[in-house]
């Protein structure tokens, strides 16, 4: 017998993974979201290999549209230069041997660290923004209790809570104003008419 998984956790239990078999996909939507999941674990597999190896790396993506999407250590330019053959650093001609000097590579390995690491706090900010905004809107709901959200008891509130209601009270206003926009106008009212007499 199976375990259900937890109430509330509002997620379905997984298929683990699965061997799928590497065919073209002909539905267009499927294809589009394997494109965009496949393309962003192999450019992020490029960075892993760079940041944990030191190695030079460079990989090119281009969707069905031709739109391109790549990644580079340093970058994309530099390493296709190393490839031909031009390596800039230190004068000598590299060609696929990347022939590269300790004190650049040494750079190179300390500017992607530093993106990692900056990108890592962005990642850190944006969950704690997160957190704060949900904590916000659980607080808001219960001074609505029970009414919609924008009927919140403001004395209830505390000063943070009351920017983000007035902040989310004004898109709601100019989200309103906008479809109010879109509708046709009203039919011009009537002038009521007097019901004919009775019949005698």
């Amino acid at each position: 017998m199976v375990a259900a998984p937890p109430r509330g956790t509002g997620r379905k239990p997984s298929q683990g993974r699965r061997r799928i078999e590497i065919a073209y996909i002909q539905d267009p939507a499927r294809r589009m979201v394997t494109f965009s999941k496949r393309k962003k674990g192999l450019l992020k597999k490029a960075s892993e290999l760079s940041l944990l190896s030191g190695a030079r790396v460079a990989a090119v993506v281009f969707s069905q549209a031709g739109r391109p999407f790549a990644f580079g250590s340093p970058s994309v330019d530099h390493v296709l230069r190393l490839c031909a053959g031009e390596d800039e650093e230190d004068g000598l001609s590299a060609g696929f041997g990347f022939h590269g000097d300790a004190i650049g590579a040494g750079y190179e390995r300390e500017a992607v660290e530093e993106t990692a690491r900056r990108k890592e706090a962005a990642a850190a900010r944006v969950d704690e923004e997160e957190a704060r905004m949900s904590a916000v809107g659980k607080k808001v709901l219960r001074a609505a209790a029970g009414r919609f959200w924008w009927e919140a008891d403001v004395e209830a509130l505390g000063a943070e809570e009351l920017g983000e209601f007035a902040r989310a009270l004004r898109r709601l206003r100019d989200n309103v104003r906008r479809r109010a926009d879109k509708l046709p106008p009203a039919p011009a009212a009537s002038q009521p008419t007097t019901p004919p007499p009775p019949m005698q």
